[in-house]
């Protein structure tokens, strides 16, 4: 066992325990009701095993009726054939980035996320061997890259942005990276991550 996943594996441990401000969607005011059905979905928050991690994002392809060209992690619906929240996850980064599941250390799942669009989002904490050679679909990827995990948990890098959305003001967070904007449900589950975890310690 490496020593990251150690640390990973304690730190989620410890942060489970913690009483942690968390975010529970990206619309402070939710437009769902109690009897509405949520579409359960997983992704992979895949960690580079590197003196420095990192954390592999993709760029969703811009032909996609939902979310074009937004940044993910790999991942999305649980089908019925997935035994469990983690199989879907490693299914989806296998469809997408051709990531191989048994590439995988999984540390476990961290808090799930709803999403305004319908979505219970379950993200998975794997570690992986950096440098692998992945090679995206792109009927659903248009790129993937990776971004330094101490850069997306600072706190200093979120920053709060407010939009008029269905005539209620929405909030969210935005992470932004070589270029890249990083924000909705990713930047949400992101944030939650660092702080169950507080990295950097």
């Amino acid at each position: 066992m490496s020593a990251l996943t150690e640390r990973l594996r304690h730190a989620l441990a410890v942060g489970g325990a913690r009483q942690t401000i968390l975010l529970e969607s990206d619309t402070l005011d939710l437009t769902a009701g109690a009897g509405d059905v949520l579409v359960p979905a997983a992704v992979l928050v895949a960690v580079t095993d590197r003196p420095e991690p990192g954390v592999i994002l993709t760029q969703r392809t811009q032909s996609l009726r939902r979310h074009a060209g937004q940044i993910a992690f790999p991942g999305g619906r649980i089908d019925p054939g997935d035994a469990s929240p983690i199989a879907a996850a490693l299914r989806e980064a296998e469809e997408e980035i051709a990531l191989p599941r048994s590439a995988v250390t999984v540390i476990g799942r961290t808090d799930a996320y709803r999403t305004v669009t319908g979505f219970h989002i379950v993200p998975v904490i794997g570690v992986v061997p950096p440098d692998l050679p992945l090679a995206i679909n792109d009927a659903e990827v248009e790129s993937w890259f990776e971004v330094p995990l101490a850069y997306l948990l600072e706190p200093g890098n979120h920053i709060e942005q407010a939009v008029e959305w269905q005539g209620r003001e929405r909030r969210y967070y935005e992470i932004m990276w070589d270029g890249h904007r990083i924000w909705g449900a990713t930047a949400a589950m992101i944030i939650n991550l660092g702080r169950r975890l507080a990295w950097p310690e």
